[in-house]
């Protein structure tokens, strides 16, 4: 049984799986299996999956989609057959820094009080590195109303057993694209914890690719995951006004032209 496995799953991304995959073999960390579903892709991602399966086949394995379902079920469809301790995020254009896993599973071994570990990402695109964002390193229940989501999901690392204990991802269409910040909202109400190293072990690429999936319908799904995650938290009421800023903050970033929503989001979490 490995100690970890890592859940990704893969949509047209033949052009940045191979370095993403590549970042995994690297790291110093090793007892790890790597369970990845192709969401049918329309380009070679499969193909080239499949040629790691091949290389490696005690450390990959590849499902498929047979039609585009989304990242929610995409994902607990890995969750079904991985069978580590501790289940690693990791996204087809991203790159895990080489001691990612090593520090993460020695935070969580130490640490049976925690049930989520995740660092910081570096930001990049096809000119190189632009930016940095930060976590508060010990998230209370409170910080959901001002700083959700606050764990990082692509360089999360989660105890299985909690995983299994929400049932996974939701399904709900609802949750499509902040399926992330509705896993915090239900494990934080199980009663899990997490925290936050200060390091940054991950870069996610951040391009116009990426702001453009970033859609008014996705932003509406994040106004009503907070909507009914502070309903699950019993959050008093007079901090559902957060909620309302929330819906015109994401109506207003919808409506942005392009350059402006990323002059403004670049000069947030970093300067080219």
């Amino acid at each position: 049984m490995p100690k970890v496995s890592i859940i990704m799953g893969i949509y047209n991304c033949v052009d940045t799986l191979e370095e993403a995959i590549v970042s995994i073999l690297a790291q110093t960390y090793t007892d790890w299996e790597m369970v990845m579903c192709d969401d049918a892709s329309q380009d070679k991602t499969y193909d080239l999956a499949q040629e790691f399966v091949k290389k490696y086949p005690e450390k990959f394995t590849l499902l498929k989609n047979e039609n585009n379902l989304g990242l929610n079920k995409t994902l607990n469809k890995c969750l079904e057959i991985a069978k580590g301790e501790y289940i690693a995020r990791m996204d087809g254009d991203d790159i895990s820094l080489p001691t990612r896993f090593e520090k993460e599973v020695n935070f969580l071994d130490a640490h049976p009080e925690y049930a989520i570990v995740s660092t910081p990402m570096i930001l990049f695109d096809e000119s190189g590195d632009w930016g940095q964002n930060s976590l508060i390193e010990i998230p209370q229940i409170k910080d959901f109303i001002f700083h959700a989501p606050f764990h990082c999901h692509a360089p999360c690392m989660i105890r299985r057993e909690a995983y299994l204990k929400v049932g996974g991802y939701s399904t709900d269409k609802r949750t499509l694209r902040v399926e992330d910040c509705d896993l915090w909202y239900r494990l934080y109400a199980e009663g899990y914890r997490g925290y936050n190293l200060q390091e940054p072990l991950y870069k996610m690429r951040d391009d116009k690719e990426a702001i453009q999936r970033r859609t008014l319908k996705s932003r509406m799904n994040a106004v009503y995951v907070n909507y009914i995650g502070f309903k699950r938290l019993k959050v008093p009421f007079y901090y559902y006004i957060f909620v309302l800023y929330s819906f015109v903050m994401t109506v207003a970033k919808g409506l942005l032209p392009y350059p402006v929503y990323k002059f403004f989001h670049q000069k947030r979490l970093g300067t080219k």
